[in-house]
This record gives C-alpha cells, sequence and structure tokens, in this order.
C-alpha cells in the first residue's frame, strides 16, 4: 500500500485521502464499553476513533482508557478519570511514564470558565552541581552513561500533581480511583507487543539493575514475550499506600526512603537525591501561555516546558501564509513549516529553561510585531540557509542577558491523556519518565525518571551560561505540549503527544492538517510526520511524506527519513458532541458515550 499512495501523491487532496486511509481501520470500530476496565482481555479490540454526546476519554492504552472512563460512569469528573487512567499507566505503559517521573497538565474548569496549568516536572536534587554531567576533565559524559544510574533521576511530581488537582477539582474519592490499577497489578495484565518489543531493544541497560532486570525478563533471561501475564504486586501495594494516605505516602516514610537508598546506592553512577529532596517539593499552577492561530487562542504549558511557545512560535509565523490553498502534500507548505520551525528551535534553545531560575522573554517570543519579522525570513523560494535565535523584547525592565545555546538531549518516551466530561471540564496532561525505562532503577513496583538529563550537559560556553545549565531544585527544559485551543473563549480541542523534542512537530502538524488542511480528527493525527528542529528535516519513513524527501533535498534542505512514532491523543468538542481519537502508530485508545 505504501507504493502506491507514495505514487498517488501529487495533489493536496491525494495526501488527504491517504492518511484518512492511514486512519480507516480505526474510523471503522466503535467505542467498546462492554467490559470492565480490569479485564484485560482484546486489547487490540479497542476503539482508535469515536464519538459520543457526553463525555470521551483518550488515552495510550486500552486498559487505561477503559479505567478512565468507568471513573466517568461512575459520576467522576475529567480529574478523576485523570488519576485513574494515568495509575493503570504506569503499569502497563512502564517504560513511558508512571509514579517516578513528572507531568504537564492543562486544565478548563467548566464551572469557573478559567483554563489554568499545573507543573508537576522533577526538580534538580538541591546537592545538584553545574558538573553533575562531566567528568573529571569538565568534558559532557556520553548520554547513556548519564542516563543509567542514580545521577539522572530528578525528584519525582507525578503523584503530587495527581494529587494536588484531584484535591482541587476531584468529585469521586481518591482512594476508589486506584482500585482498577491495584486489580491489575496484582491479578496481572497481558504484556502488549509494543513494550515486549521495547524490553528486548533495551536488554543490555535494563539488566544492568537487578530487580529491573528481574521484573522484565523471566526465569532464562529472556525478554517477556508479547501476551505473557505479568504481575506486579509491588505496585499494587505502592498504589494501596496512595490510596489511603494521599501523595504523602510517596514523599515521605517507607516509599521515600527506598527511593533514595535505589538511587543513591546505584552502583557504578549513583545520584545526589535525597528525603528533603522529596519532602520539600511542590506543584506550581502557572497562567497558560496562548499563541494565535486563525483567530484561535492555541493554549499550553509554558516555562519549564518550552512545549507551548515553541508550537506558538511556528504557528505564529505561518499565520500570514496561505497554507490552505497551498495544501498537505505541497513542497512549499513544508518549507514554510520546516523553516518556522527551525527558527522557533532557534530561540528555544538560546531562551527557554525555567523561568523560576532563569529571566524568560515570554510575552516577547509570542508578540505580534516579532513574530512578523520572524515571519518575513520565510518569505524565499528555498530553504534559509542558516537559522539563529531573534532578538525578542523582554517583559521586564532589564537588559537582556547574554545567553549561549543549549544542546541537551530529550528522548521520545512519554505519554498523553485527553479527556472531556459530561460538565464539560477538559483535561490535557502529558507525562514522562524520560528516556524509554527512565533511569532503568525499580524501586516497589515502579521506574525512577532520568529527567535530569533534559538539562544542559555543559553550564556555559566561553564563559556564557546556558539558560538551561543545572541548578539546585530548578526543573529541566522539556518540550512536553498539553494544548487545549480555544474559540472565542471556549475549548475546541484538545491534544498532546508524547515524542521528546519531536512532540513540538507532532502537535503542531495535527493543528495544521485539522485546521488547515480540512482532515478530520483521526485523518490530522494518521496524517504522515514531517519534522524539522535543528539541521535536518525529517520525513517519516513508510508513509507518503516519503515523496516529499527528494523536492525538499531540492529546495536545499538535510533529508532524514526514519520511523516517527507520535502517539496523538486528541478530543475535539463540537456542536454536535465530541469526536476522540488516538494515534494509529501506538496502542492508545479512545471511549466515548
Amino acid at each position: 500500500m505504501r507504493s502506491a499512495l507514495s505514487n498517488a501523491l501529487k495533489t493536496p487532496l491525494a495526501w488527504m485521502l491517504a492518511a484518512s486511509v492511514m486512519a480507516t481501520p480505526a474510523l471503522s470500530q466503535q467505542a467498546s464499553d462492554t467490559q470492565a476496565p480490569e479485564a484485560p482481555s482484546a486489547i487490540a479490540a479497542e476503539a482508535k476513533s469515536a464519538t459520543s454526546k457526553h463525555w470521551m476519554v483518550a488515552t495510550a492504552n486500552p486498559l487505561a482508557t477503559r479505567a478512565g472512563a468507568a471513573a466517568l460512569r461512575n459520576g467522576g469528573n475529567a480529574i478523576d478519570a485523570l488519576v485513574a487512567a494515568q495509575a493503570v499507566l504506569g503499569l502497563v505503559e512502564p517504560q513511558s511514564s508512571g509514579l517516578g517521573g513528572g507531568g504537564f497538565l492543562v486544565y478548563w474548569d467548566a464551572a469557573s470558565g478559567k483554563l489554568t496549568t499545573f507543573d508537576g516536572r522533577e526538580t534538580a536534587p538541591r546537592a545538584a552541581t553545574p558538573t553533575l554531567f562531566q567528568n573529571a576533565k569538565g568534558e559532557p559524559l556520553t548520554f547513556m552513561s548519564a542516563v543509567v544510574g542514580g545521577r539522572s533521576v530528578g525528584t519525582p511530581g507525578l503523584p503530587r500533581l495527581l494529587d494536588f488537582a484531584h484535591r482541587r477539582y476531584g468529585h469521586t474519592a481518591w482512594a476508589h480511583l486506584f482500585r482498577p490499577a491495584v486489580r491489575l497489578a496484582e491479578d496481572g495484565f497481558p504484556v502488549s507487543p509494543r513494550l515486549s518489543k521495547l524490553i528486548a531493544e533495551d536488554e543490555k541497560t535494563l539488566k544492568a539493575n537487578p530487580e529491573t532486570a528481574a521484573y522484565f525478563f523471566d526465569d532464562k533471561g529472556a525478554p517477556l514475550a508479547a501476551g505473557t501475564t505479568l504481575k506486579n504486586p509491588a505496585y499494587g501495594d505502592t498504589l494501596r499506600q496512595l490510596a489511603r494516605y494521599g501523595s504523602a505516602a510517596f514523599y515521605r516514610g517507607p516509599i521515600a526512603r527506598d527511593i533514595v537508598r535505589t538511587v543513591r546506592g546505584a552502583q557504578g553512577n549513583p545520584g545526589a537525591l535525597t528525603l528533603e529532596d522529596l519532602r520539600a517539593y511542590r506543584v506550581k499552577e502557572r497562567a497558560p501561555v496562548c499563541g494565535d492561530y486563525r483567530g484561535l487562542d492555541i493554549c499550553g504549558m509554558g516555562p519549564p516546558s518550552s512545549g507551548a511557545l515553541t508550537v506558538g512560535q511556528i504557528l505564529g509565523m505561518l499565520n500570514s501564509y496561505d497554507l490552505k490553498s497551498l495544501g498537505a502534500s505541497s513542497p512549499e507548505s513544508w518549507r514554510l513549516i520546516a523553516d518556522a520551525s527551525r527558527l522557533a528551535f532557534a530561540d528555544r534553545d538560546r531562551y527557554m529553561a525555567d523561568q523560576d531560575y532563569v529571566p524568560m522573554p515570554t510575552k516577547g517570543l509570542l508578540a505580534p510585531d516579532y513574530l512578523k519579522s520572524r515571519a518575513e525570513l520565510l518569505r524565499g523560494d528555498d530553504a534559509l540557509p542558516e537559522v539563529a535565535p531573534g532578538t525578542p523584547t523582554w517583559n521586564h525592565a532589564m537588559l537582556a542577558p547574554k545567553r549561549a545555546d543549549d544542546e541537551s538531549i530529550e528522548l521520545p518516551s512519554t505519554t498523553q491523556i485527553t479527556i472531556v466530561d459530561r460538565d464539560g471540564n477538559v483535561a490535557s496532561m502529558t507525562s514522562s519518565i524520560e528516556a524509554g525505562f527512565g533511569s532503568r532503577l525499580m524501586v516497589r513496583g515502579f521506574l525512577l525518571n532520568n529527567e535530569l538529563t533534559d538539562f544542559s550537559f555543559r553550564s556555559q560556553k566561553d564563559g556564557v551560561p546556558i539558560a538551561n545549565r543545572v541548578e539546585p531544585g530548578k526543573r529541566p527544559r522539556s518540550s512536553m505540549a498539553p494544548t487545549i485551543v480555544m474559540k472565542d473563549g471556549k475549548p475546541l480541542l484538545a491534544l498532546g503527544s508524547p515524542g521528546g523534542s519531536q512532540i513540538i512537530g507532532y502537535v503542531t502538524k495535527t493543528l495544521i492538517a485539522h485546521l488547515d488542511w480540512g482532515m478530520d480528527l483521526p485523518a490530522a493525527i494518521a496524517a504522515p510526520n514531517v519534522l524539522a528542529r535543528f539541521n535536518e528535516v525529517e520525513v517519516e519513513q513508510g508513509t507518503p511524506a516519503e515523496a516529499l524527501a527528494p523536492k525538499l533535498a531540492e529546495l536545499g534542505y538535510k533529508v532524514k527519513t526514519a520511523p516517527m512514532t507520535s502517539g496523538v491523543q486528541a478530543v475535539l468538542i463540537g456542536p454536535d458532541g465530541l469526536t476522540g481519537a488516538a494515534d494509529p502508530r501506538r496502542e492508545g485508545a479512545v471511549i466515548g458515550e
């Protein structure tokens, strides 16, 4: 089918039809609500898209979607469903997120008509130094030597984020929300094909820690096969403690002591996390960052995430270009998108970091005049030969500080939950442990993050500081981009994706495909990914977009074709009800009623 689609890729309509073909198996299914969330059978039969009148849940795994749906059926709201779904994701998709990680939540409260965001990002230990990821000669460590072990572990934020949001907005009793995950942990769940494949690919590093190896490999040392029933009573016990005592059970007492002991005792690569770091962790409520696109407000998480700012910059530069007329298969469309993305990433690497530690020109980066000046750079016919950060105005009475560009790597292992409930509350949360399987350290049934490797390994260049440098208590920059699109002051669309720094491109492509190219939501998600972050344009392998590669090369781009496993989960709020869709590239599912 791939070659046929590629040969047919001659018009915008052809590409839109191709995207629809990619989404067709999902479109033919209806949301399944006949099984309780604890029933693990027939995972593959779950729907990739659905329509409903009252509520919708979209997550990265069918068992998590069922848990969220059960919470809504039992009278819960979007936050209740979020807690239930995330508890299951930490069990069935442990490589991507969990209690040992963090997340960002964008939330619309229908009763108050307020959009807000919650920052549950991990923090650097108080003992962290600027040389955390440098060797004795002051040179950066290799990435994987920094990741595996305790050195990369930041103070987890997800348990407190879930508790914080539930105390503010939840309806259902906190303890009830963990029952589906506890039952699955104790009775067992089938290892999914994706999890099995990732265990096999990461065998060497997973076996570096005895507890992790014992969990992910069988008695003969072989990676767990797809379909194997996997039990995790330790995780079930951890959830029971959270259910009974709230997130305090995680940040104090035996669980906290075991986390610190595991991090500091990691053989060959110990970390600096302490009990005081855990006790001191706080969630931060922040104002959303919103950018204009086609008269809509594209709102999301501000610093320490670069997601909303970078998505907003890309779309803001494209506002003055008619992508609708150019179409989805036009090399000119992708030239504009690629160079807008490259310019936005140049600003990201120069300016974006934890705003509690470094000054940020947040308003200046999205100011219409600034984006107009950056958009003027796109008016040529060929690829920009080079890109550089711009000079946005600053929000405060100070001279712009001198900054060097960041070099941090951000790997694509994360998850997305998108929920709309019957009262119109909307939750979009992206959570992560950073790399696949995080630090590879397992404690009490969950994996610990390696989020500190999202910091720059260098603190300065030639004496000029890097904004995203390591500092005690600081939150590393992220690209997670949970998004809610607002129209006339009301939510229109909620979405997000895993994918490391590729998240920004995945969210941007989905928005353009839907808003400019008229694709329905499942087709917009399924449409091929074409991204530009740094010095390359990345074209998704095995899709009709491969036909663009030679044309983009002719424009002067260095083009790379590779698999790009986005995982967009989205819900569209229309006049006649809700449309939910899960990315066909992963195991996600949607349920609505």
